[in-house]
């Protein structure tokens, strides 16, 4: 029996991750001395957009974050919407008695502006942001199921990412990989998640029916 759902946001919940690139590529880059480029800016996924640009931009970190969130919001206009049938998938499961959470790697500012440009600021039970110093998803996964008293056996997450999975299994839970998205190392989550990778939403959706019952 499925009690708990949570969901990661980039590259799951909407295609935002490319959008994030190009925000951090241009309100950083004057910061950090030199044109950033994706390589540099994805290996500090994990870490919120706080210690992101810390790493790049060093003791200009501040200027740099105060001008990230401008940027950010200005080119969400870019993704205006989450991935369709994202939110007719979340409203099923809530219907069915599932608890739908969101547990992100980005800071409470950007997630909160994400949430906003696709009206699901209302929709999760509990959100969950990222750390500036650690990657902290199965810190995150941990709390959420000792707050809902939830056993790891009733719970799911939902993410795009190979470290996805790696926090699933330092947390002792059952991650399902979302693979429909442009930026998915499809194989990297075959090899790491092997049968748990879904190449739609609507793949999932059946996969979650047949797991619950009376959805």
């Amino acid at each position: 029996m499925i009690k708990l759902i949570a969901f990661d946001l980039d590259g799951t919940i909407g295609e935002t991750v490319p959008m994030c690139i190009r925000a951090f590529e241009q309100a950083v880059s004057p910061y950090a001395g030199h044109t950033l480029s994706e390589r540099e800016i994805t290996q500090t996924f994990g870490l919120n957009e706080v210690g992101m640009i810390k790493v790049v931009a060093g003791e200009k970190w501040r200027e740099a974050l105060h001008d990230f969130y401008p940027v950010y919001e200005k080119m969400h206009d870019e993704c205006p919407e989450p991935y369709e049938g994202i939110c007719e998938l979340i409203h099923t499961l809530k219907a069915a008695g599932i608890l739908v959470a969101l547990i992100t790697g980005k800071g409470e500012k950007s997630c909160r502006i994400t949430l906003e440009k696709f009206g699901m600021q209302d929709l999760f039970c509990s959100v969950k942001t990222g750390a500036e110093d650690r990657p902290n998803k199965a810190d995150a996964i941990e709390e959420l199921l000792a707050a809902y008293c939830v056993a790891k056996d009733e719970f799911y997450y939902i993410g795009d990412a190979v470290s996805d999975v790696t926090a699933c299994k330092k947390a002792g839970v059952p991650c399902l990989s979302a693979a429909w998205g442009a930026t998915a190392d499809i194989s990297g989550l075959e090899e790491s998640n092997p049968s748990k990778v879904f190449f739609s939403i609507e793949d999932l959706a059946h996969f979650l029916r047949r797991l619950q019952k009376g959805m």
